[in-house]
Order: C-alpha cells, then structure tokens, then sequence
C-alpha cells in the first residue's frame, strides 16, 4: 500500500484537524464561554461641526451653530454590552478606582455625555451618579461599575470637539477570571457573531480538506495496475490500423507499471512481421524485445513467429459522399477492383470516373481486402498522386497510400474516389460513408453475435520470435492486451477481444 499517496495524507490530516478542532471546541466549550466578558464597539462617530477633517460637508441650526466650541464637534455612540455567559456584578471589575472602566477618546476633548438602555434594563440607570465614579476630564470618560447580567448592554453618547473622526476610541479595564474586548459590527444594533473567528476558520479548513480528499478519491484512476509488471523497453511494430490501440494499452501498462518503456513504431503488417523475423535471425540468443502486429496471419516461411490471437477487427469500404450509393455485392466490389467498372453510373450511380484509392503492398489492412473481398490481387498502380493517370493505358485510376488516415482523408477530398479502411476509424471521417457488402453493413455488434456474414473482417494476431520469457516485457505487455484491462482498451476502439469467452469461437 502506498501510505504517502495524496488521498491518505488528506485523510490523515483531515483526521488531525477533526480531532484538534474537537479538543478546542470541547476547552473553549468548558473553559472560554464561562469567563466573565465585556465587550465595547463604536457605533457612530460623526462630525456636527464645519471644522471636523472629515471630508463631509454639514448643515448646522440653532443649538449646534451657536454653543461655543461646536465648530469642531463631533458625536460617538459606544455599546459596552455582556458577551459572555456569565453575569457581571460590581465586585468583578479589577479596577483601584471607584469606576470600573475607562474610555479614552484620542486627540479629543468630552464636552457631555448621555447614558442610554433598553426598555427593559431600567435597573441599570442608578448606577450612572458621580458617586459610582461617573464623569469625565479632557479625553477620558469614567465609566461606573455597572453590573450586566448576559446579554444585557446600556449606550453612551458622547459629545466630544477638538479632533477628527475616526480616531482611535478605547476601554481600558479588567475583569476578574474575565476581559474587557473590542467587538466589530457594521451596523449600530448588530449581534454579536453567532461563531468567533476561530470556529469559522476551523469549519472552513475541515470543509476545505474535506472537499479535497472527495475530489482525489472521485478523480483518482482506481484502475489496479497490470499483473506480472516487468521493466525494461519493447517496440510495437507492423500495423497501422491496429497502431491506436497498442498506443493507448502502452500508456495504461506504463502508467501502472514503473520502469517499462514500450514504443509503438507502426509501418504496416507486413514490414513489422519481416522486421520482427530479421531481428529474431540476428539475436544471438532468445527473443528480441519486439511485438509485430498483424491484420491476419503470417506468411508460412518464417516458422519462428509465434502467434497470439489479439482481437477480431472489422473493416469497411468507403466512398465519396458525392456518391449516394450505400450497398454494392461483392461483384461488383471485384469488378470495381479489376478495371471492369471506370465510371459510377455503371453501377447505377452519378456520372463521375472512378478513383481507386489503395494501400501500399506492406498493409495488412490491403492484404485482408484481397484475402477476404476480391480474392486475388488489386490491380496495378496507375498514379502517385491519385489525381493524374500516370499510365495512359490503364483503365482507371489507382494509387496507393502508406496510411488509413491518408486513404479517408484522399477518399473525402475526391469526387468518385472509393477506399478502405479500419471501421472504426472510416465511422468518424467527413466527406465520406462506408458501403455495405450484399446489403450487410459492417457492424461489429452483429458479427459479434453471430448474426451477419460481413466478410471484410480478420484477426488481428500479435507475434513474437520463439517464446518470450515469462518475465519479459514482451511476455507481460502481451498478457495485459490480450487477458487482463487490455481488453477493456480493445472495446473501447470498437473491436472484439479474442480472449473473452463470448467471442473465442470468432476468432478460432
């Protein structure tokens, strides 16, 4: 198991944070909310006087222009207020003094103040006497030892001249087993936040690794990794066609498997089974780290390649879209193929000269084409660049591609060209539509329940020179593709798995 994956470091830190996040909240639950608290937040501070630095512009009558000293006057609103769980009598404040609080107005001097409370907290009003401390001196207001049961709060409107809004206020005092503390509100009768800073930001640290470790175990491949991973490198070699697929299955084998290297070189079926036998007659000993495949078996003379049945591949014909035929039999396929047919209306079709576009001679998908459809060869070459007939005496024109993907693409470029290709490759090309054959469409759901005689279908075979070692790359990679999640990449591209048991009997 890989402990240092990411899943489990989010995991196990989500798990930390989870249980610190419960040990605080249990203290603060025990500890914090049974302290005796006051806090005290400045609810208006606003000019009344043309001199204030303010950047606001004022309208004043009768009392406010006349008093004396009113030119710089400003007014503060304060709400001290019990925030705590506990209540607040008189003896708690810390204070030496008869008052218990001290509010400090900075660069400004108190001309009168005026206490207010709820309706409901009348009894807090006689505590407000010059004999429980209350008055004021220059920048400091005395605030009485008033006790606040929780919850409760009283005002105090202050009318201050001599300095500028918004200069620092402060309430300087103490509490025993408690504090005195500055809270923030926006608006004049805010609450008190229902959560401290603290639990939001512990809520939003859980939520957040939460989130995470749900997006890592939902994006995460859980794909296992192939059975019997080997390291080192191998070539893919020899069909084109089936070149896509051993692409991907490398990706996914290399992906779970650390240390192999394996590169897909596709030229055709014929080139890569030469070269697989080449390199197998050169090797000193053992098979070399190559895999060639092939659209159908090897020639008979090379006794040395050992096959492997990989999947069943079917193919298609393919034609202009500017010619709105949809079946033709297998005659006329063959009539087309020798020369017999020059011109589409032959067949019932527009007036257009037919354009025969091939593969080249190594192309297994071509050998398949003759195996299986014409039952002979095509015709000779007549063009290299499927436009001009290089060969006056031929009767159409017929080039040779080294690709599918060069065939689709000449076949939708060109008014009366016909071709062929892999069938799951022809059913995403524009320009073009695939033909059926004696009016069987090519369908590979249908051939893989035994229900159509579709014949431009082979084997895809995977060889090797003499028997890789069991430990070899060539041996695991080989084994990955043909019985383990390599079948799943096979499906994907539209073929049939040989080596499932619903489909073995198709490719006997």
């Amino acid at each position: 198991m890989e402990w240092l994956s990411a899943e489990n470091v989010v995991a196990v830190g989500t798990a930390v944070l989870g249980i610190v996040a419960s040990a605080g909240i249990f203290w603060y639950e025990r500890r914090v909310p049974r302290r005796k608290r006051i806090g005290y937040r400045v609810q208006m501070d606003n000019p009344i006087g043309d001199d204030v630095r303010s950047g606001r512009i004022g309208r004043r009558l009768g009392l406010f222009d006349e008093a004396p000293d009113m030119a710089g006057a400003t007014l503060v609103l304060l709400r001290i207020e019990n925030d705590g769980s506990q209540g607040i009598g008189r003896d708690d404040y810390t204070s030496p003094e008869l008052h218990g609080l001290t509010a400090v107005f900075t660069d400004r001097i108190i001309r009168g103040v005026s206490v207010t409370q709820p309706t409901d907290s009348d009894h807090l009003m006689p505590h407000f006497t010059p004999e429980r401390g209350f008055g004021y001196a220059g920048n400091t207001l005395r605030i009485p030892r008033v006790p606040l049961n929780h919850g409760e709060h009283f005002k105090l409107l202050v009318l201050l001249s001599g300095g500028d809004v918004g200069r620092e206020i402060r309430i300087v005092g103490g509490l025993h087993d408690g504090e005195v503390h500055p809270n923030r509100s926006a608006t004049p009768d805010d609450a008190t936040p229902l959560f401290s800073r603290a639990s939001r930001l512990i809520t939003i640290m859980l939520t957040l690794s939460v989130l995470t470790l749900a997006t890592i175990v939902v994006a995460r491949d859980d794909t296992p990794p192939p059975m019997g991973c080997a390291k080192g490198s191998l070539r893919v070699i020899g069909s084109t066609a089936f070149a896509p697929v051993m692409q991907d299955a490398a990706k996914k084998y290399e992906k779970g498997c650390a240390g192999a290297s394996i590169t897909v070189d596709a030229h055709g079926s014929t080139a890569g089974i030469r070269e697989l036998n080449d390199a197998g007659a050169d090797a000193k000993k053992g098979s070399p780290s190559v895999l060639a495949l092939s659209d159908g078996p090897k020639p008979t003379d090379m006794p040395e390649l050992k096959e492997n049945r990989v999947a069943l591949v079917v193919f298609a014909l393919v034609v202009n879209d500017d010619v709105p035929l949809r079946n033709l039999t297998t005659a006329d396929v063959r009539r087309l193929y020798r020369g017999e047919i020059t011109n589409w209306k032959q067949l019932g079709g527009p007036d257009l000269q037919v354009v025969l576009v091939s593969r080249d001679a190594n192309s297994g998908t071509r050998q398949v084409f003759q195996r299986r459809v014409l039952k002979r060869g095509e015709i000779a070459n007549s063009s290299v660049d499927c436009v001009h007939k290089d060969d006056p005496t031929a009767k159409v024109i017929r080039c040779e591609l080294d690709s599918t993907d060069q065939v689709l693409s000449q076949v939708a470029q060109l008014k009366g060209a016909v071709g062929y290709a892999e069938l799951n490759v022809a059913e995403h090309a524009k320009g073009l539509h695939i033909l059926s054959l004696d009016a069987n469409a090519p369908s590979v759901d249908a051939i893989e329940r035994g229900v159509s005689p579709y014949p431009y279908r082979e084997i895809e075979y995977a060889y090797t020179y003499g028997q890789p070692s069991a430990t070899s790359l060539a041996s695991s990679f080989l084994s990955y593709v043909e019985k383990g999640n390599g079948q799943d990449v096979i499906r994907s591209y539209g073929h049939v798995a040989c080596y499932a048991p619903a489909t073995m009997k198709l490719c006997a």
